[in-house]
């Protein structure tokens, strides 16, 4: 089943709308109380987001599920006037750096960013066919991946990156998280299997 499809936008009743939609997946699955409340809790962690991407990208937010595994969807694109100069998102940032990149939830949004300008860089003669080239089907049809459960295994060795991963709710709830370029868009997957 995949939800309704909302556009991006910083809008607090439509930022609420989406948690609303987060509930209603979890009832048409019949989830139980406490599976319904780790399946908000994701979603709220993923549009808390929502606020500061909207000022540099367009895209949609959305969940799939098939019986009690669920996926959480933010596929964004770069806004064109944002899509030529990194400079100018850097600074919106009150320091002029990329602050945000602290916690497992700012890492996953250094990690769309990121994407997102490794695409903008490129000539567009060169991106069609770099982002095209040797595509391979779910889950590896994302010419850059980052994934949760990838940074979870290094972090074993690292005692700060464990102790933040232990912090975190998405860490906790979700079974990974994905966060992929595929063409023009950025795909944040958020992963979560309660059968």
């Amino acid at each position: 089943m995949k939800t309704d499809v909302f556009k991006l936008t910083g809008d607090r009743a439509e930022l609420e709308r989406m948690l609303d939609e987060s509930e209603k997946a979890a009832k048409y699955s019949d989830l139980d109380k406490k599976q319904t409340i780790r399946l908000r809790l994701l979603a709220e962690e993923l549009i808390g987001m929502v606020p500061e991407l909207v000022e540099y990208v367009t895209g949609d937010f959305w969940i799939e599920s098939e019986g009690k595994a669920f996926e959480l969807h933010i596929s964004a694109t770069l806004d064109d006037m944002f899509s030529a100069d990194r400079d100018k998102l850097m600074s919106l940032s009150k320091s002029g750096k990329n602050a945000a990149a602290k916690g497992i939830m700012g890492k996953i949004r250094s990690a769309f960013e990121t994407m997102l300008f490794e695409y903008a860089s490129l000539p567009p003669e060169i991106y069609n066919d770099y982002y095209t080239m040797g595509m391979m089907p779910e889950p590896y049809y994302y010419s850059s991946l980052w994934s949760l459960e990838q940074y979870r295994q290094a972090a074993e060795q690292n005692e700060d990156a464990w102790d933040e991963l232990e912090k975190s709710i998405v860490a906790n709830l979700a079974d990974d998280v994905v966060v992929g370029i595929k063409g023009k868009n950025v795909d944040i997957i958020v992963k979560k299997n309660f059968a």
